[in-house]
């Protein structure tokens, strides 16, 4: 793993649009980082964009937390993707491809957790969610 000045942890603000760029931005140094194959860091990429967007557009802003994660001699990069918004009230139906409850495509959740290795969805109806991914490195 090489050394850069990103840390073990850290927390990005997703309050606007240019935050997502921001948090895919940082995604992208921290699979470096861990020195994640080209397909693995467009996986996390990808998940973390798409999860940036549901903290901004459903969730009405909140933050990314990351944490590189080491476990049986591997290394991970977990994401942490939290609101404060309304929550998801049929989370299995969030879950559905295809389903969505505004304009999008309805694949931020459902292939966000195909993208990733470990995938957590915490929500409660006017409390907020925390979706938490974790890739490891293969």
């Amino acid at each position: 793993m090489n050394a850069e000045p990103e840390g073990l942890t850290g927390t990005i603000a997703i309050q606007v649009e240019s935050d997502v760029v921001t948090s895919r931005q940082m995604v992208r140094k921290l699979t470096r980082q861990l020195m994640f194959s080209l397909v693995d860091q467009t996986k996390m990429i990808t998940a973390a964009s798409e999860l940036s967007r549901n903290t901004l557009v459903y969730g009405g802003g909140g933050e990314m937390r990351w944490e590189i994660i080491e476990r049986d001699s591997k290394w991970g990069l977990r994401l942490a993707f939290e609101d404060h918004g309304p929550g998801i009230p049929d989370v299995q139906l969030a879950l559905t491809d295809g389903w969505t409850s505004g304009k999008g495509m309805g694949m931020g959740l459902s292939g966000s957790r195909r993208l990733v290795n470990e995938f957590e969805l915490r929500t409660a109806v006017g409390e907020g969610t925390c979706v938490t991914i974790t890739r490891w490195k293969s």
